[in-house]
């Protein structure tokens, strides 16, 4: 059975690996990934609208891995609409990373609940196999961390280089052309971020239960024999 200290050590690892899980999967299921600001240009453009003018024509936009919505301003007031993202949109979009990010967030959901299952284990008893001992935690929380590190990675790389957000303000847009005036990442994107720190965390945690602290010893006091002492 493992010492106290141990249980403790991955009791609370297999807590984060549970709370990593989680994250991911609302972060998943959120359509806030990224907000901006987006600026209808032709409309903009077809009345010479000056910067006190040009906020008629700035609208919203929200999107996450699956689904989002935008308010379209083209100087006759919002209107707004919502959006998925699959089927139809994402042929607009570079398909291949879209789908990537999904998997990859697939995969690190899988390897955090095969952490926490391991992590139960270890608490419970001490695994006669190196594989499902600390090293074989240690293996599954940096796998989940690294997929979650590429997805987001790979998101960043989408909104930035592969202009997503333009793209999908665009989409079905026959009349009006739309560009970006500003975009920001939000908090379901760092719940990502958060949940790959979780794991580097359980890393450290894992680390923390190899160390064997010295056990302290109490000095037993040397008795003095005498001759005194043996004739009684």
């Amino acid at each position: 059975m493992p010492g106290c200290f141990k249980k403790t050590l991955f009791a609370l690892a297999s807590l984060v690996s549970f709370v990593s899980f989680l994250l991911i999967v609302v972060s998943m299921g959120t359509p806030k990934w990224t907000t901006g600001k987006i600026l209808c240009k032709t409309g903009a453009d077809l009345v010479n609208a000056t910067d006190p003018e040009l906020v008629k024509f700035i609208g919203e936009i929200y999107y996450g891995l699956f689904q989002g919505g935008k308010i379209r301003q083209c100087g006759l007031g919002g209107r707004r609409s919502k959006f998925t993202i699959f089927p139809h949109m994402v042929k607009k979009l570079n398909t291949g990373l879209h789908v990537m990010i999904i998997m990859f967030l697939c995969v690190a959901i899988f390897f955090s609940l095969v952490s926490f299952g391991f992590c139960i284990l270890n608490a419970i008893k001490v695994p006669y196999r190196a594989i499902k001992g600390p090293a074989g935690v240690c293996l599954w929380n940096f796998l989940a961390g690294g997929f979650i590190v590429l997805a987001v990675t790979s998101f960043m790389a989408a909104v930035k280089l592969h202009h997503h957000t333009e793209r999908i303000a665009n989409f079905r847009e026959n009349v009006f052309q739309f560009v970006i005036l500003e975009e920001r990442f939000e908090d379901c994107f760092w719940l990502c971020v958060a949940s790959a720190t979780a794991h580097a965390v359980n890393l450290l945690l894992i680390a923390i239960s190899g160390i064997h602290f010295p056990k302290i010893k109490t000095k037993t006091e040397e008795a003095n024999v005498t001759a005194e002492d043996i004739m009684y």
